[in-house]
């Protein structure tokens, strides 16, 4: 059997300001109607002894994703919760422990969510051809047949063929980091070099073998992490303390390039990692004159360019090679050959605090969301829209007071002792520190006007009494 592992807990900062901490690109529907996260679980279907995927994200992301994947008719084995970032060998430990656990000798499949794949039946190929040599003892990394000198992907080098596998897979020469423009050139005229995909398969134990043998703190991490996880939901939510303390980590660090045990499959499968704003550039619908857009978008005299618009018009005069990011809260502006720089423009707005480096306006919750729209110095104004059959956690506020004013449907509220209805254009006040809950009893979503006032307006200002998505503390 066949067990995909779907690695989403990527920030995707190169994306900004589309792309967020708390809305990252693999939930993004940046190359259709479907998010990448969908797009890599739906992308199984069909394949042979393939089992529901396990999934790993960030525990911030938890009800996004499984959302999503409730939305394209994905039951996943597992969602397991990472507390802390610490890259994919752990991750993928957490997801071989798992398998070992329910006593199966899986192969795993292991795929960032974050990926474009174009050619479905190459991939779903390539993967049966994996298995093969996984099944001799071997761990199979994807390599990506080169088209261009790209310098922003790590290389394999393949080196002798192994035997019986028809020439498909090769013995691992070495790993190498990315490499500037003229040794870009030499590896895509060479012809054994394609880029390191990030996709991975071999057997769940067998992975486990080498990382106790090549990374024993990792392996204690994560398997005393797993030992004490509990149950959250549909979540699984493992031991916070064992895992901050495990090492940081790529397979390829951890295990790819100290096993003896390696193999590179070289595949054509129109492959993209959507790394940057350059990349979607790349694999998107292009005018006459190079440009991608989207959005209410109009151009003069502007080629090789791209131009999202997320809420407004955007107009350009004269650009070449230009990218133009359009939200609610932010735009940017750069040159095509600098957008690898986003990350600097992010850890800046980390630096100082600044919110569009994880919000977007528009925050999702469990039960809905809600969208700034007004922020003062002792009071803010939000559009609160809760789904049809929601409730909100039964809280309080320490610093401040709350009005709702209900645009939309019909509000059941909780307030102190009392409990009643409110329609359209009724209204109610919170004052500060009354225990309160807010529910839509109706089939059509509740929109409701939230004017907050008080000394603090901060989100963490919130003490939970009783909650339905598992976040009382214990």
């Amino acid at each position: 059997m066949i067990t995909p592992v779907i690695l989403c807990g990527g920030n995707g900062t190169r994306l900004w300001p589309l792309s967020r901490d708390f809305y990252p690109k693999q939930l993004l529907a940046l190359t259709g109607e479907k998010t990448l996260l969908q797009q890599t679980a739906l992308r199984l279907a069909d394949l042979a002894e393939v089992g529901p995927p396990l999934v790993l994200c960030n525990q911030n992301h938890r009800f996004l994703v499984a959302e999503q994947l409730r939305e394209v008719g994905i039951e996943p084995a597992a969602i397991i919760l990472e507390p802390v970032g610490r890259n994919t060998a752990p991750a993928t430990a957490l997801a071989a422990l798992q398998v070992n656990e329910a006593g199966h000798d899986d192969t795993l499949l292991i795929l960032p969510a974050d990926h474009l794949i174009d050619d479905i039946a190459a991939f779903h190929h390539a993967v049966s051809q994996a298995r093969k040599v996984a099944l001799k003892g071997r761990l199979v990394a994807f390599g990506i047949v080169p088209k261009t000198a790209e310098t922003g992907y790590g290389y394999i080098k393949k080196g002798a063929p192994i035997q019986d596998c028809a020439n498909k897979a090769f013995a691992i020469d070495r790993f190498i980091e990315k490499p500037d423009s003229a040794t870009a050139e030499r590896y895509l005229a060479h012809g054994d070099y394609s880029w390191n995909s990030g996709m991975f398969m071999f057997p769940a134990a067998l992975f486990l073998d080498e990382l106790k043998q090549y990374n024993t703190p990792m392996y204690e991490h994560c398997r005393h992490a797993l030992e004490h996880a509990k149950k959250d939901l549909d979540f699984t939510r493992i031991d916070t303390n064992a895992f901050s303390a495990c090492p940081f980590d790529s397979i390829d660090y951890a295990i790819m390039e100290k096993t003896s045990k390696g193999a590179v499959i070289p595949i054509d499968v129109g492959w993209n990692d959507i790394g940057s704003w350059s990349a979607l550039w790349d694999v998107g619908n292009k005018d006459d004159f190079g440009n991608v857009t989207h959005g209410d978008v109009i151009l003069e005299d502007t080629h090789n360019s791209f131009v999202y618009a997320d809420n407004r018009l955007v107009a350009t005069i004269g650009l070449d090679d230009t990218i133009i990011i359009e939200t609610i809260d932010a735009v940017l502006v750069a040159p095509k050959d600098r957008v690898q720089d986003v990350k600097a423009i992010v850890t800046r707005l980390k630096s100082t605090g600044r919110q569009e480096a994880n919000l977007h306006r528009r925050v999702f919750r469990p039960w809905g969301s809600y969208e700034g729209v007004v922020c003062g110095e002792r009071f803010q104004v939000k559009l609160i829209t809760v789904k049809p059959s929601a409730i909100l956690s039964l809280q309080m506020h320490h610093h401040r007071a709350e009005h709702w004013i209900v645009v939309r449907g019909t509000a059941r509220i909780t307030k102190g002792e009392e409990e009643f209805f409110l329609s359209e254009n009724q209204s109610t006040y919170i004052p500060l520190g009354v225990t309160h809950r807010l529910e839509n009893p109706g089939v059509i979503p509740l929109e409701l006007i939230e004017v907050q006032s008080g000394s603090y307006l901060g989100e963490d200002d919130i003490t939970r009494f009783e909650d339905n998505y598992g976040r009382v503390e214990q």
